[in-house]
């Protein structure tokens, strides 16, 4: 009896075995967390960031089913399964009530003058049972500044450094967007003219030099016409700088690329109209030898930057109608002396990707040399009229004073987030609202336009020579900010 009992109980597993081997082989369905992967617009030979899609096998019993990933003309997709790479995967077992996942990226390699869409689909034969999830890329076309070699000599040593080089004058177009990979260097001599509607995409550790860093002291002198950059953008056409990953988990993250750095020498730069975002320090001005601007900035945006906005050191910087926000350090940094003036500007730090402990605005005249001794550089001036100046923390302005240096400045009809305990009452705070809100509509989602109770309205001082906001409304009586209220 008890043989009998383990010859059935044999042939009963056995036959479960059998069974769970044939149905493992029949047309059963599989489910999946997408039926279309759409990507991230990519640029031409720009690959994207790996999207995952998930496949279910919800039956009770095994699945086994052939993958293949369809190749197509101008683009490559390409497909990982379950840590394997390649375009097909044959007898690929999915256990019952399980899953396995598939990561896909894609890189258009189209060359087109236009935007194009790229499309392809992954193939499931499940015995006689096709499935399939299709594959769709936004790409675009773009043109690309590469960095290439030059050689320079400093001293006896021939260094090699990789960039883009412009030499004579030079117009970027709205026509395709620019994409740069390293730096861009405008050459003494040179004008790089951008007109409005250009939108300007920088690799990772990319960045763009206005004059040559590399002529600097070069047979003790410094050129005189070190490069210009003229960013020639308009209302509802400006120019956009930004990092080059397009897609949507990028659309606000700092640090993407460096920034545009003027060095000494450079003149006569302008700035009208720019949406500048998500890099490291967007704007960089270094002393000059001459009397022009370093650089004038109009109507334009800065946000969203790892360290600082605007970093004068020793410079010469005019803004006006310009807003400069959640910097990882300061918005603006007018360092090691030089001449800065700012109307109707905002700068409101609100930075929330991690701690910061820096205020808004520093002003500072004097360095530290590399020997340890301290160097004064005179703050000729510094003027804030019109403008906001606020912010998370407690104060939103740090003074870095050598008193054996000029240190000169003033906040003339400014509202200004301050240390309490500074005096105020002094030639250096004209008619100026200190230590009260704002009142923005929505600081954290970078809306700097006034709510209807702000102490910001029409307690402005109305004899600049701004007439309009950086939105082109008029300006009366006007506001305190880069924006009139409504």
């Amino acid at each position: 009896m008890k043989k009998l009992f383990l010859l059935l109980l044999v042939i009963t597993i056995l036959f479960a075995c059998k069974k769970d081997v044939l149905e493992s082989n029949q047309s059963a369905t599989l489910h999946f967390s997408n039926d279309t992967i759409i990507f991230d617009t990519a640029f031409h030979s720009i690959g994207t960031p790996t999207q995952t899609l998930t496949i279910y096998n919800r039956n009770n019993f095994n699945v086994i089913t052939n993958i293949s990933l369809n190749l197509i003309s101008g683009g490559s997709f390409r497909m990982n399964v379950d840590g394997v790479a390649g375009n097909d995967h044959n007898a690929i077992e999915i256990p019952a009530k399980d899953s396995i996942f598939i990561f896909l990226e894609v890189t258009p390699n189209q060359n087109s003058s236009n935007d194009f869409l790229l499309t392809s689909n992954i193939e499931f034969t499940t015995g006689n049972k096709k499935q399939d999830v299709k594959l769709v890329s936004p790409a675009r076309n773009a043109n690309f500044h590469l960095p290439y070699d030059n050689i320079f000599t400093d001293g006896t040593d021939s260094i090699n450094y990789k960039y883009f080089s412009i030499s004579e004058n030079t117009t970027w177009t709205n026509d395709l967007p620019h994409v740069i990979y390293g730096y861009v260097v405008i050459e003494p001599n040179a004008t790089l003219t951008i007109e409005e509607g250009t939108k300007i995409y920088f690799h990772n550790n990319s960045g763009m030099f206005v004059g040559n860093p590399l002529l600097i002291g070069e047979n003790g002198e410094t050129p005189t016409n070190n490069g210009t950059l003229i960013i020639n953008g308009s209302l509802g056409n400006e120019v956009i700088i930004r990092g080059d990953r397009l897609d949507s988990w990028y659309e606000n993250i700092p640090g993407q690329w460096n920034g545009i750095h003027f060095v000494q020498g450079s003149i006569n730069n302008t700035i009208d109209y720019a949406i500048i975002s998500n890099g490291t320090t967007a704007i960089r001005a270094d002393s000059v030898a001459n009397s022009n601007p370093t650089v004038t900035i109009n109507n334009t945006i800065i946000e969203n930057m790892s360290s600082i906005g605007i970093l004068g050191q020793g410079a010469k910087i005019a803004a006006s109608n310009t807003i400069v926000s959640k910097c990882g350090q300061y918005t603006v940094a007018c360092n090691i002396g030089g001449t800065y003036n700012f109307t109707h500007c905002t700068f409101a730090n609100y930075w929330d990707y991690n701690n910061r402990n820096t205020p808004s605005i520093q002003l500072n005249n004097f360095y530290e040399g590399t020997d340890g001794n301290i160097y004064i550089r005179d703050l000729d001036a510094v003027n804030f009229t019109n403008c906001i100046i606020y912010g998370s923390l407690s104060t939103e302005v740090s003074f870095q004073e050598q008193e054996l240096g000029e240190f000169n400045y003033t906040f003339d009809h400014c509202l200004i987030k301050l240390d309490p305990t500074i005096d105020t009452d002094n030639e250096n705070y004209i008619n100026s609202i200190i230590n009260q809100s704002p009142k923005f509509i929505d600081a954290n989602e970078n809306n700097f336009h006034l709510n209807d109770n702000s102490p910001a309205i029409n307690t402005g001082n109305n004899s600049t020579e701004f007439s309009s906001d950086i939105e082109g409304n008029p300006r009366s009586n006007p506001d305190i900010g880069a924006y009139e209220y409504d």
